[in-house]
């Protein structure tokens, strides 16, 4: 097989090892005789298979006992909705960060609930750095803040995170959780869809304190409400099996390479060796975002001029390197170096990079 190297956005690479377990026991889970795919999720080994990998984040994030893990569905899109929903009860407002695309559609949603008032933006900035956090004014009877850690498009991500002090800090953290640490008790709930870091696409991870469920409205459906998943365990319908069972391999992949803290420092080793090749390119490649803000999972560059850039993703692809292309919103070139992405892939990368402007430049 021809070699690749998947630098795509997400869906984003899984470990070979974690693809091989899956090809291993496809066909016949823990001596079943049956596959993960037709499982019944009522089943002793579905059930350990929820509680297990409930715990092994737990484990993973040091995540205290009052808070609760679900895996839900619907992707961050849905928690775009499902935040507001629940907790910007009547009369109240939240408070939203503005630092690009996917902040923009969380604050599209919760406007359609509630009163949202923008807390910090960057949009002045053209969203190529994140909002300076120490001008973001809190109001204390601020339902909760929101904010988005990184965001996929421009490549920009809060290096720190603000102390909100008792109003709810609620944050989307699907393209980099469990690549650095995290004080998970400075937060009442993140949320995380699977495909960057955690697993395949069709589960979200959401970590929520106990007590800011407490005051959820009844009178919201059932399947929108986090007590009511809470309450059952993440099995208040039928639970998306297969993806859950990917994040369990995957958490067991990252606890067994020396767990976040471990992932984080060979994750700075990747973006410090792209980001290094850009800096001393001498202009060949210009990184997008101002240095500051710079994102340790996408990393975004443009090139001389269109013709040459086109000429790069053209290469790259001949070469095996997928994904480099950038968004549509944001064009240029683009490359995502989750979790899984290993430092010898970001190797191959920056070697066709000096080769192709010792060619080009």
């Amino acid at each position: 097989m021809k070699q690749v190297y998947n630098f795509n956005a997400g869906l984003a690479t899984l470990p070979l090892e974690v693809m091989l377990q899956i090809q291993d026991e496809l066909l016949d889970l823990q001596g079943t005789n049956l596959s993960i795919l037709e499982i019944s999720h009522r089943s002793k080994e579905y059930e350990n298979i929820n509680e297990e990998t409930q715990q092994l984040l737990k484990d993973l994030l040091n995540i205290p006992s009052d808070y609760e893990v679900l895996f839900l569905q619907g992707g961050a899109s849905m928690q775009f909705a499902m935040v507001p929903m629940n907790f910007l009860t009547e009369g109240r407002k939240a408070s939203y960060l503005q630092s690009g695309t996917w902040s923009e559609k969380a604050i599209a949603e919760a406007r359609k609930f509630g009163k949202v008032t923008i807390g910090g933006s960057s949009g002045h900035a053209h969203f190529k750095k994140v909002p300076d956090l120490s001008r973001v004014k809190i109001d204390p009877e601020t339902a909760y803040i929101h904010l988005t850690s990184n965001e996929t498009i421009l490549g920009t991500q809060y290096q720190s995170f603000i102390d909100t002090g008792k109003v709810p800090l609620i944050v989307d953290m699907s393209s980099d959780i469990l690549s650095r640490h995290i004080d998970v008790s400075n937060f009442s709930l993140i949320y995380a869809g699977a495909q960057k870091n955690l697993g395949p696409s069709g589960v979200t991870t959401v970590i929520v304190k106990r007590d800011l469920m407490e005051n959820i409205p009844k009178n919201i459906p059932d399947i929108m409400n986090y007590r009511i998943h809470a309450n059952s365990r993440s099995l208040y319908h039928t639970p998306p099996v297969f993806a859950v069972y990917i994040v369990n391999l995957m958490l067991k992949w990252i606890r067994n390479n020396g767990g976040v803290k471990a992932i984080e420092k060979r994750n700075h080793q990747k973006a410090d060796l792209i980001y290094s090749t850009i800096d001393n390119s001498a202009g060949f490649y210009n990184g997008l975002v101002h240095l500051e803000s710079r994102s340790m999972m996408n990393v975004t560059f443009s090139i001389l001029n269109n013709k040459i850039e086109k000429l790069f993703i053209q290469e790259a692809e001949e070469n095996g390197f997928v994904g480099v292309r950038g968004h549509r919103d944001a064009g240029h070139l683009r490359v995502s170096i989750y979790n899984a992405v290993t430092y010898e892939q970001c190797q191959a990368l920056t070697d066709f990079m000096i080769d192709f402007q010792k060619r080009f430049g």
